[in-house]
């Protein structure tokens, strides 16, 4: 059985190469993060803590689906050594100052899910102090999330590599999020509809296909520049189309770099 951490205490018994940080709830697309983490070390951490600071709404922090035994399963296969398990009191022993999101951290996710990404930044930083890892690997899904973190280390100097991962997509092209647990057949397939958009490699060919998807009920659809996050131009180099709606009552982001896979 894999190794359950608990404590600050647990954790300096070793040295961790990799750390993935989640809130738990893992699908095959958390088990591509720790595969890929392989190739960084052998110390592979899991840490799973449902964070209260990324929660605006209580009850959605409530219904946060708990499943710690199917977690713990799945990442022992996956191939990590241990379980990060800590409590809010060990993440949050007393006042931890808060990591500011800036701007950014108030626009497109961060508009729909104010303080969410401060929040975000606030425990990752604390993952990184407690678990002090050589390499931290975050999935492109969150590209927002990713964005932020890399600026984050860097701001702070934080002595830590931060690996992107590729979006992990079902049969649909749909990318693997537990809250797709939440969405019917047929809204998967309503669902499609991001990854159509995001394939036209244009932003106005793109609004014409969720256009065409009167279910699917859009929140934003940009087009950015990867290293500034801010809106791409002519002369942009590396440009991503970000995506977010709703499918009936469940939210779903995705994005895709232009003329990428």
């Amino acid at each position: 059985m894999i190794e359950v951490l608990k404590s600050a205490d647990d954790l300096a018994r070793q040295k961790w190469d990799v750390l993935i940080p989640t809130m738990g709830a893992l699908h095959p697309g958390h088990q591509s993060l720790i595969k890929l983490a392989k190739n960084y070390g052998e110390k592979i951490v899991v840490s799973i803590f449902v964070n209260p600071l990324q929660f605006e709404n209580k009850i959605d922090l409530e219904n946060y689906p708990k499943t710690i035994e199917t977690d713990m399963q799945m990442a022992m296969d996956a191939g990590a050594t241990a379980v990060f398990a800590p409590s809010e009191e060990e993440i949050y022993p007393s006042k931890i100052e808060q990591v500011n999101a800036g701007e950014l951290g108030d626009l497109f996710e961060g508009a729909a899910r104010v303080g969410h990404f401060s929040g975000v930044l606030t425990v990752v930083k604390r993952l990184f102090d407690l678990v002090k890892p050589k390499h931290a690997i975050f999935g492109e899904k969150d590209f927002q999330q990713l964005f932020l973190i890399k600026e984050m280390v860097e701001k702070l100097q934080l002595p830590v590599n931060i690996v992107s991962a590729p979006t992990i997509r079902d049969a649909n092209n749909l990318a693997l999020s537990s809250r797709n647990l939440r969405l019917s057949e047929s809204e998967k397939k309503t669902a499609n509809v991001i990854f159509q958009a995001l394939s036209t490699n244009s932003l106005e060919k793109a609004k014409e296909v969720i256009n065409g998807q009167p279910l699917f009920q859009l929140d934003y659809l940009n087009l950015i520049d990867e290293e500034t996050f801010k809106d791409a131009g002519p002369a942009t180099k590396s440009k991503r189309l970000i995506i977010a709606g709703w499918v009936n009552q469940v939210r779903l982001i995705d994005n895709k770099a232009v003329g990428g896979k």
